[in-house]
């Protein structure tokens, strides 16, 4: 049948019509057209009717004007269809292509104007024809929407969510976006200082995009291995490239991914390239049509017409049904997290086998929830084909809300986990009920890694012998021989690289030569691929140059050969020339930083910009009365502290962050914990040219922050730590604050010394300070306390007597008798208020005693206390001390004193060297003129208390000197550890009771020793060690460590600056190891020492340029 449309003007062949659709037009009244032609036509339809038989129920409007001439012009279009319409007799399929043809129809019918004014297709003339609602299958579409969702998902998983390059493009591992960080990744940004374990927050700091609420149907779930690049190169907190992260938007119908706009060629400045012309000879291509063809991107898909398809390509479509399942199991992805019906053991029923399975996946049901209509689900399935196509059942298409979801009756579930299934193992063939299959598969599982593991251990002892040829040496090969000799090395070495370096295979290979280098002694070539791989070809960073100078303890001049070896050798600037250091020496210094004190400091200059001072500056004293033999070099101790917290600013800003707390909000009301140490280095004298050495005796004065906190809540009641020393005992965290050439027993010249010092502490207890902490000013109160003193300076410092007084305790009053008497039970008595109070009552005598009395009274105070210092323990020298007196016990044990109480010096002697003898032979110690921490360390063990005992003659003394170690072994670790309420919690609690053990062995066993007397170090350690605790919290946190390990670095330092000015020597010492305390410094150091892993091949990116600029337009 042809059906020609023109104007309004419709002629229908009544040749090939229907007399039952004819008839069926004689029931419409059609308003006439508007066309010229329209008289005419009303004429010869009038005729027509008086002699066409068929032709007189039609309209008049329906007859054509012009039968005799000419119809090809006046046709807009032609549709070809069948040559019939369909009967009452006709089977199901031919109604069914006729209402696929009907709706081609419709595609094409013009509008016409009905009586009521509305508009109306001519489709609607026919009974038979049906619109697009009611003839479309209720679940096309449903099908429609589900096809166009997965082949939108489909081109999400081929893209980067964060650059928008197609992943296939980019070389390397692909990461998912939502996935915990992996050891790689974790080590590599842990070196960076970055503390994140998850990829989103890693992508938040980075990008500053979140990815927490993506949707599989909107955003890519993965990213490239640059991106990862990126993230690894900015320590996770920082971008170093242009990335700029696409607008991701829901599909829609003008989706970019879908169906992408193609790029105009005046846009791209190409010319349209003309066709070449066919040949005459050659037949014409007959045209086809792609009406029931689809265009989705670069792929075609076939388009069901009408539930069926037509011509040959009914092959290749899939039935709506598998179609259907296809898109269902794209979306949802439980293929290998849910079980298949086939895998049920037993033949059941259809309908049986239905009711335990899911309606959206076809699975054995796990997790089920059941909807209001009755549908069982699996709890993942309908939540994700929610999400994608809509609250609605999929089976029944009624509203179905998540909070709709009930879980199903009890009975139910215990029929659906008691089914039994068959295990799908090969050779296993059980009946494994549905709720421990899972168990049973993962036994196999693990069957089979041991027999992999087992052959794997076989393989590595088989002898390969694969005769032939002899072999030809791997450079005469040619390129593919050499790839195919080396497959199974390369696969190893990408396995390693992806495994352990982050998928940096050039690293790898780069370090291997390098390594092969280096042991064919080829130390020229090694050098240079060295630098090659450190610097990239750029000249290193100057605080990296700085750390490495400091570091290595590199002068000036050794500094600058290697900067010209390497300039020389590479012919490259790698590092930076000395007067690029130098400027970047000044920001790390003290002095280069603004602040204010509010209110101002006291006799203390305002000026911000100080760097090294003499160390007399600020003594009060005429001229004449300076002790013009010293040479002292310090800081200003203010702006050493502003130095000092702004080298913690990141961790402040981080240590906010963790808390909870916001950075804008918290401005005020922040308090730091600082240890003050001071001790004597002993002679420290440099022999720079002839003559005899003199002995030079130098003190040291350092500072360390302890702890940083601020207080929260309305009444700044709520004090949160955001920042504690990880190392309060190293010397990286001991800044030097004061250096001179003193002797730490010349009371007069070192109170001479540190009274400046003394005096600005005592002025900025009373203010605070106003410094820019990550852009915003705040508020800074100091808290002092003076811990990091040995026994000998805790005495200078507060004006007692010496170590061998009569009052042997700096914490309490008692004497050397009474100790001794009474060894655990006392408390802390002594303060430096107490103390001064006590000086002046020595130097006034206002109650006119004698001298025994008056010192009495004043518990061994006498000199003027000029600095507060903490009553606390110091731990080193307690070890030491306490070891002192063993190494004097296991002596007088051999000896066997306790027999012969008055032995002369020759016995003692002999002694000590069997005891030397034998730890040397047995410990390999060798002995030491002076108790030092090392040699401590190994004697205070078990193992040398059983040497020991090889030389006690008695058993019943073998056996008291073990118990006597054993519980000094349970005490030790209580005032040696940093936070013994988290180490050491058991020994903490025994503490008092070990403590009380001890001394009662002490005064029974070796009553010989303690009779009357007692050591201050091990008083101090029996009867003070618990209240120190609950009052402080450490002991081991407060101890001087880091000042006496530091003692090594003053003597590199200065062999290091080695002048012929002392006091230029003394500047540089300074400088240098406050360089060397610098965390800017050290946390470069870490970040270049692992940058070379990190990095990404710049030379490979700028070679795919057209790659990096792939990004799509959202």
């Amino acid at each position: 049948m042809c059906l020609y449309i023109f104007g309004m003007n419709l002629f229908i062949s009544p040749k090939i019509c229907h007399p039952l659709h004819l008839n069926a037009f004689s029931s419409y009244s059609v308003i006439p057209s508007t066309s010229p032609l329209l008289g005419s036509s009303q004429i010869m339809a009038e005729e027509s009717l008086e002699t066409d038989g068929p032709r007189s129920s039609m309209p008049a409007e329906l007859h054509h004007p012009y039968p005799k001439h000419t119809q090809w012009k006046f046709k807009l279009f032609r549709v070809k269809s069948m040559e019939k319409a369909p009967m009452s007799s006709e089977t199901k399929l031919e109604k069914e292509a006729m209402s696929g043809i009907a709706k081609s129809y419709v595609c094409t019918a013009p509008n016409v104007q009905l009586d009521n004014g509305s508009t109306g297709s001519i489709m609607k003339f026919c009974p038979d024809a049906k619109s697009k609602k009611t003839t479309e299958p209720p679940d096309q579409s449903m099908d429609m929407k589900l096809a166009e969702i997965d082949t939108h998902m489909n081109h999400l998983r081929g893209l980067c969510r964060l650059c928008g390059i197609s992943l296939r493009k980019i070389s390397g591992p692909i990461h998912d976006v939502h996935a915990v960080l992996d050891n790689d990744s974790k080590n590599c940004l842990r070196k960076m200082c970055c503390t994140s374990t998850k990829w989103p927050e890693v992508i938040r700091k980075v990008f500053k995009v979140d990815v927490t609420e993506d949707t599989e149907s909107v955003h890519p779930l993965s990213f490239c291995h640059r991106c990862w690049m990126t993230a690894i190169r900015g320590g996770g907190v920082c971008n170093l490239s242009k990335t700029k992260v696409p607008e991701w938007k829901p599909h829609c119908t003008l989706c970019q991914l879908c169906s992408p706009k193609k790029q105009l060629f005046h846009k791209t400045g190409r010319k349209r390239m003309k066709t070449t012309p066919r040949a005459q000879s050659l037949a014409k291509r007959p045209k086809l049509d792609y009406n029931h063809i689809t265009v989705s991107g670069e792929t075609r898909v076939l388009r069901p017409f009408g539930g069926h398809l037509h011509g040959s390509v009914l092959k290749t479509w899939r039935s709506p049904s598998v179609q259907r399942e296809h898109w269902v199991r794209t979306i949802t992805h439980c293929q290998k997290e849910h079980l298949s019906s086939n895998l049920i053991s037993e033949n059941f029923p259809v309908d049986f086998l239905c009711s335990f399975t899911c309606m959206v996946c076809d699975h054995l049901l796990s997790d089920p929830v059941q909807a209001p209509c009755g549908h069982l689900f699996c709890h993942n399935c309908i939540m994700k084909y929610k999400n994608f196509i809509g609250p609605h059942c999929p089976s029944c298409n009624l509203p179905c809300s998540s909070d709709d979801l009930i879980p199903p009756a009890k009975t139910f579930l215990l029929v659906l986990h008691s089914l039994l299934l068959l295990c799908p193992k090969d050779g296993c063939g059980q009946h494994v009920k549905l709720d421990s299959f899972k168990a049973h598969c993962m036994s196999h599982d693990a069957e089979k890694q041991d027999a992999r593991q087992q052959s794997s251990q076989l393989d590595n002892y088989l002898i390969t012998n694969k005769g032939g040829r002899p072999r030809q040496h791997l450079l005469s090969l040619t390129r593919r021989a050499q790839k195919h000799r080396l497959r199974d090395l390369k696969n190893q070495v990408k396995m390693f690289a992806d495994k352990e370096e982050g998928g940096d295979l050039k690293s790898v290979c780069l370090t291997l030569y390098l390594l092969a280098l280096r042991s064919g002694n080829e130390h020229r070539m090694a050098d240079e691929l060295e630098v090659t791989m450190q610097g990239r070809g750029f000249a290193l960073h100057p605080a990296v140059c700085l750390a490495i100078r400091v570091n290595t303890f590199l002068s000036c001049s050794q500094y600058h050969k290697v900067y010209r070896t390497v300039k020389a050798t590479s012919g490259r600037q790698i590092f930076q020339p000395l007067h690029t250091l130098r400027a970047a020496e000044k920001e790390l210094l003290p002095g280069f930083h603004q602040f204010e004190w509010q209110p101002a400091l006291k006799n203390v200059s305002s000026s911000c910009n100080v760097g090294i001072i003499n160390g007399l500056c600020g003594w009060t004293s005429s001229l004449d009365d300076s002790p013009s033999n010293t040479i002292t070099r310090r800081f200003r101790y203010d702006v050493a502290l502003v130095s000092a917290i702004k080298d913690l600013e990141e961790d402040i800003v981080e240590g906010l962050r963790k808390n909870g707390v916001e950075d804008s909000a918290c401005t005020q009301s922040f308090n730091v914990t600082i240890k003050e140490s001071c001790d004597g280095m002993g002679d420290v004298s440099e022999k720079h040219g002839g003559g005899p050495v003199v002995p030079e005796k130098a003190v040291r004065f350092s500072f360390t922050i302890m702890s940083i906190s601020v207080l929260l809540g309305e009444d700044n009641k709520q004090e949160v730590t955001i920042f504690t020393e990880p190392k309060p005992n190293s010397e990286l965290s001991c800044k030097p604050l004061c250096l001179m050439f003193v002797d730490e027993a010349d009371h007069e010249t070192l109170t001479a010394v540190l009274s400046p010092m003394v005096a600005e502490r005592s002025t900025m207890k009373e203010s605070r300070l106003i410094l820019s902490i990550a852009g915003l000013p705040r508020s800074f109160r100091f808290q002092f306390r003076g811990s990091g003193y040995d026994e000998k300076m805790v005495r200078e410092l507060e004006g007692l007597e010496a170590s061998g007084s009569t009052y042997v305790c700096t914490l309490c009053d008692s004497s050397r008798v009474e100790a001794s008497r009474n060894i655990v039970l006392h408390s802390v008595t002594r303060s430096h208020d107490e103390n001064l109070s006590r000086y002046e009552i020595w130097r006034t005598n206002p109650f006119s005693e004698s001298v025994e009395e008056l010192r009495d009274r004043v518990k061994g105070v006498s000199a003027k206390p000029f600095m507060e210092t903490q009553s606390t323990l110091d731990a080193l020298h307690c070890d030491i001390g306490n070891a002192t007196e063993f190494y004097k016990i296991f002596q007088d044990e051999i000896g066997e004193v306790y027999r012969n109480k008055n032995p002369s010096r020759e016995e003692r002697r002999s002694w000590r060297a069997a005891l030397d003898k034998a730890l040397r032979q047995k410990l390999k110690l060798k002995p030491v003129m002076r108790m030092n921490g090392n040699y401590a360390r190994k004697l205070m063990t078990f193992e040398a208390v059983q040497v020991v005992c090889e030389l006690v003659p008695s058993e019943e003394r073998r056996e008291a000197l073990r118990e006597l170690m054993r519980l000094y072994l349970q005490m030790k670790p209580v005032w040696r550890s940093t936070c013994p309420t988290k180490e050491c919690p058991d020994q903490l609690c025994r503490y008092t009771f070990n403590s009380q053990s001890f001394a009662d062995l002490i005064s029974t066993t070796f009553k010989y020793r303690y009779n009357g007397k007692i050591t201050n170090y091990l008083h101090k350690t029996l009867a003070h060690v618990p209240e120190i605790i609950e009052r402080d919290g450490s002991i081991g946190a407060w101890a001087s460590e880091g000042n006496e390990s530091a003692n090594k670095l003053f003597r590199r330092f200065r062999k290091m600056n080695a002048r012929q000015s002392k006091t230029f020597e003394l500047e540089d010492v300074l400088k240098h190891h406050w360089l060397y305390t610098s965390k800017y410094l050290q946390k470069f150091m870490q970040a270049h020492k692992y940058s070379a892993k990190a990095t990404i091949d710049l030379t490979k990116i700028q070679d795919s340029e057209s790659v990096a600029h792939e990004v799509f337009d959202f």
